[in-house]
């Protein structure tokens, strides 16, 4: 073994055994080196660990995980202030010059990296080993060296899941009164598609990388070995490889044929590609999750997105003739979404019988602008985004309409409040919402029984 000693963190990974560090692992153990993994999620910071660490690596692959991922940055560097750390992920290479800089002359990250950034994280640690200096490596962002994004295909080993806590202890499928350890795999790296406010898009530039089959089932045949009844699929899109998609879910069925799986897609793959539907359906697919994310074709032409709003409905209609339910992800708090729009969003929602099968929590999602974000390039967005707020990773922006701020404010904790009742969650939220018309409505009652079909344990995805 190398002489360096590793200790790579996971804060968050929407509720998964982290695979975002389960790769690392395999990546470093099969070059020599020998590492340390911790998933803060449910383990504490090991105060041990970390002072006798040369690398730190952080993972943060989303939102959330930066934010948990910066505490831990600062409790390692006042624990050993030696440690070469390093963040790596798409919202580090987005928040790069921060980390890398910090907001009062300490820097909470020593390099930084994203794309397929396991081969780099494997060149740092040679380096480091060797003592040489790390400015200058593909891949490797430095203070004093500015390199961009890796972006190019790997040969994936056997993901490393031994050392990490027992899945059972995280994210479960819930269908039909029973619960079903769910495990987490990845087909496919970046995306084809470039909606504008996808993190993806600024690492990937509408590049994606295939993992190879055998590879994937290898995974997935250790997590049914260790307990896993169900797959995600964690890949951006899925469907961005159909031929590689079904290759898989053949595969999964073949071999383990009681394990069913979910997988997220675009709307307009589950219109271009819906005869691919039936056959997922029939090989296992419990659900699939797609990005609504607004009922007004303003706001889905701002983002980018690919459908209009007719095409929801269109959408629907063919997971229907599927058979295949639908978890849907939005984003309705956006400069462009007036108040109006938010009430005939709910409207529609009652209308197509989905308030059942949204998460409360996804009606009161905020649109987020993170540095170097292609919504900034929208014209206009000088006349609603504000100036950047690195600390908080986004730029600031104010609804012209300030009801619409309260808002979602007010949905945020309605969501919050009444997290175990989806029902009075939901009824609390449309009346809040309906209630700010100036002008009197009549009464609508709804009907919203508690959450319906198949669905994780873990609904927040960013």
């Amino acid at each position: 073994m190398r002489r360096l000693r590793i200790l790579l963190l996971s804060n968050y990974e929407s509720g998964h055994q982290p695979l975002r560090v389960a790769w690392p692992l395999a990546f470093l153990e099969q070059a020599g080196f020998s590492v340390r993994a911790l998933d803060l999620s449910l383990t504490e910071l090991s105060h041990d660990a970390v002072r006798v660490a040369d690398l730190v690596g952080l993972a943060v692959p989303m939102h959330t995980a930066l934010r948990l991922g910066v505490a831990a940055a600062e409790e390692v560097r006042r624990v050993n202030s030696g440690a070469h750390i390093c963040f790596f992920g798409l919202y580090a290479w987005l928040n790069a010059a921060y980390l890398l800089n910090g907001s009062d002359g300490q820097p909470l990250a020593d390099s930084v990296m994203a794309g397929e950034f396991e081969a780099g994280l494997v060149k740092l640690a040679e380096r480091l080993a060797d003592q040489k200096p790390v400015d200058g490596l593909p891949g490797v962002r430095t203070r004093a060296a500015e390199q961009g994004p890796l972006r190019e295909r790997l040969q994936f080993p056997l993901p490393k899941r031994s050392s990490l806590p027992d899945l059972s202890r995280y994210a479960h499928l819930v269908e039909n009164g029973s619960n079903r350890v769910a495990g987490y795999v990845e087909a496919t790296r970046g995306c084809l598609h470039t909606c504008r406010h996808c993190p993806v898009v600024p690492v990937y530039q509408g590049r994606f990388f295939v993992v190879s089959p055998e590879t994937v089932m290898a995974d997935i045949d250790q997590q049914v070995e260790a307990g896993a009844r169900h797959i995600t699929f964690g890949d951006p899109d899925f469907l961005n490889g159909p031929g590689h998609a079904l290759r898989l879910a053949r595969m999964l069925h073949a071999r383990h044929p009681n394990v069913t799986f979910d997988f997220t897609t675009k709307v307009e793959h589950l219109l271009e590609r819906a005869e691919l539907l039936p056959e997922l359906r029939a090989l296992g697919a419990a659900f699939v999750v797609s990005a609504f994310e607004s009922t007004s074709d303003l706001v889905l032409q701002k983002l980018r997105k690919g459908h209009s709003a007719a095409d929801l409905d269109r959408a629907l209609t063919i997971l229907e003739t599927a058979d295949l339910p639908v978890r849907s992800t939005w984003v309705p708090f956006t400069p462009w979404m007036t108040l109006s729009d938010y009430q005939a969003m709910l409207d529609w929602m009652e209308d197509r019988g989905l308030l059942a099968q949204i998460a409360p929590v996804q009606l009161s999602i905020r649109l987020l602008v993170p540095p170097g974000s292609a919504l900034l390039t929208v014209n206009g967005s000088n006349g609603w985004a504000g100036p950047l707020d690195a600390p908080n990773f986004g730029h600031h922006w104010v609804h012209p309409d300030p009801r619409m701020d309260r808002l979602q404010k007010t949905v945020a904790d309605l969501a919050e409040r009444y997290a175990d009742d989806n029902t009075l969650a939901m009824t609390a939220i449309y009346e809040a919402a309906h209630n700010l018309t100036e002008k009197a409505r009549p009464r609508r009652r709804i009907e919203v029984p508690d959450f319906q079909g198949p669905r994780l344990t873990e609904d927040w995805f960013c």
